[in-house]
């Protein structure tokens, strides 16, 4: 199972394609609604999730968390403490973490791209602690870290998502599907 928080105020491509892509590749994700099951993006589009945050479970079955980015949604994502939770789950078990946009300035603010190299959105690079930040690349793996620089790039972004959670051939024929 894949959690995909959304958060109002989230860029809605940054979440939207990434879940698409996992889906059509047959992985579960799931929509987990901060606060509430309809959650406005930051473009007024509402979205009705799967789940609300307090139905979260985090145990063996979670595969990744996807944090999309999106203003207030990175900051209303940051002050949850569901999101809080996932985070730090995920990384005491292993698990990846994908954050686009602003969204990976969470994860430098906990110190967790420490030494690891990661993009996000012009000008966050201030905020991702000591990462060595990468400002040409459009998505960065490092680990179990996976970071991308905004909703321009959200198609790289999920069909690394499928990359690395299935393979890179199931990621190179989706993209010959979607013909990128």
């Amino acid at each position: 199972m894949i959690y995909a928080f959304l958060a109002n105020g989230f860029e809605e491509t940054e979440a939207i394609v990434p879940i698409d892509l996992l889906r059509r590749c047959e992985k579960n994700v799931v929509t987990v609604g901060i606060g509430g099951q309809i959650i406005k993006g930051s473009h007024g589009i509402p979205v009705f999730t799967d789940i609300e945050d307090r139905e979260a479970v985090f145990d063996d079955n979670l595969e990744m968390i996807i944090l999309p980015g999106g203003m207030p949604g990175t900051i209303n994502l940051e002050k949850s403490d569901i999101v809080q939770k996932a985070i730090d789950y995920c990384a005491e078990n292993n698990i990846p973490i994908a954050a686009i946009c602003a969204a990976p300035s969470i994860l430098g603010h906990k110190g967790l791209l420490d030494g690891r190299k990661a993009c996000c959105y012009t000008g966050y690079d201030t905020q991702l602690g000591n990462a060595i930040f990468d400002a040409d690349a459009k998505v960065c793996i490092d680990g179990n870290y996976i970071t991308a620089r905004g909703a321009g790039v959200a198609v790289e972004f999920g069909l690394c998502l499928v990359e690395k959670l299935i393979s890179k051939e199931r990621s190179e024929t989706l993209k010959a599907a979607l013909l990128c």
